[in-house]
């Protein structure tokens, strides 16, 4: 219409009118067919049919609800052991008592049910305490190997966010999976570093993860059977004493005694071919008094790289 206002050309103003009246008719179509039917279901919307068992289809609130624990789950689906770590009970020499006690914790729930009732619990917390290198990690990759559950291997940097919230969160998503997966194990190597004693001068984010982790592991609302918390730490002493409490079992991994220093000079060496006897393993273990497994280990590497360095 403007430019028919201004055009002196006869035959240009015809066919701006001819455009014109295409545009209007395309749309006055464009309006009954597509924009007239959206605002018509926009204002008088279909009855949502109510799924069987009564209840309406979820709101806004309860996606956004699921979409987060999707996406916390999905954080904390790297912490499951899929893959065993191919390390059996024979192939940790000695420590026999914290052998018995993670087998009575692990594998008589899972595979004698009937033993356990009301009166009888099986432990829902064991905390393996002692030097480092005497074997508290090698004993719970025994456990993810031997346990037919499912096995969650979490450090701090899977349950601390620099988001607020966001950790509490993780912590209550991971022990929310270890239910839906029982029987599972939740092993936290350095647990002190997640749960520290608590102080008047601490951040409050760690404070309330600490309160976090206290309610999942033992709170009124929670429900943890079939769910075993194994702790691993070189500095018990240095525990809030209310995690320490929801520990129930207590196992000190000490320094291997000679027999069990013999046996792992043995199971250190594997199947290189070498000269020394069961009375020469016994002399090993006898002359390496002090040492811990993981030093026998590094003593043992040392001596198979001398014929490379001949070589």
């Amino acid at each position: 219409m403007h430019m028919i206002k201004y055009e002196k050309n006869a035959n240009l103003i015809a066919l701006y009118k001819q455009k014109m009246g295409e545009y209007f008719e395309r749309a006055e179509y464009i309006k009954k067919t597509v924009i007239t039917p959206k605002q018509n279901a926009i204002n008088n919307p279909p009855p949502v049919e109510a799924p069987q068992g009564g209840t309406a289809s979820k709101s806004k609130e309860d996606e956004k609800e699921d979409k987060e624990n999707a996406k916390m789950k999905e954080a904390l689906s790297g912490a499951i052991v899929t893959e065993k770590p191919n390390v059996r009970w024979d192939d940790v020499s000695g420590l026999e008592g914290a052998k018995e006690a993670l087998q009575e914790a692990v594998i008589l729930p899972i595979r004698f049910p009937q033993l356990f009732d009301e009166t009888r619990k099986p432990w829902r917390g064991i905390l393996l305490f002692g030097p480092p290198g005497t074997g508290k990690s090698y004993l719970a990759k025994a456990c993810a190997t031997e346990c037919e559950g499912t096995f969650f291997s979490v450090s701090s940097s899977d349950l601390v966010s620099k988001w607020m919230g966001e950790s509490e969160k993780l912590i209550k998503s991971l022990f929310q999976m270890a239910r839906d997966a029982k029987p599972s194990i939740i092993f936290i190597d350095e647990v002190d570093s997640l749960c520290g004693s608590r102080s008047e001068g601490e951040n409050d984010s760690s404070r309330r993860i600490k309160t976090e982790f206290l309610v999942q592991m033992q709170g009124t609302a929670t429900n943890n059977d079939g769910v075993l918390v194994l702790g691993a730490t070189n500095v018990p002493w240095e525990l809030d004493n209310a995690i320490r409490r929801r520990f129930q079992k207590r196992v000190h991994i000490g320094l291997p005694e000679a027999p069990a220093r013999a046996g792992i000079f043995k199971i250190a060496s594997g199947k290189t071919k070498t000269s020394i006897d069961e009375t020469g393993f016994a002399k090993l273990g006898e002359a390496s008094h002090g040492y811990s497994g993981s030093d026998i280990a590094n003593v043992v590497n040392e001596a198979l790289m001398l014929p490379v360095r001949r070589c």
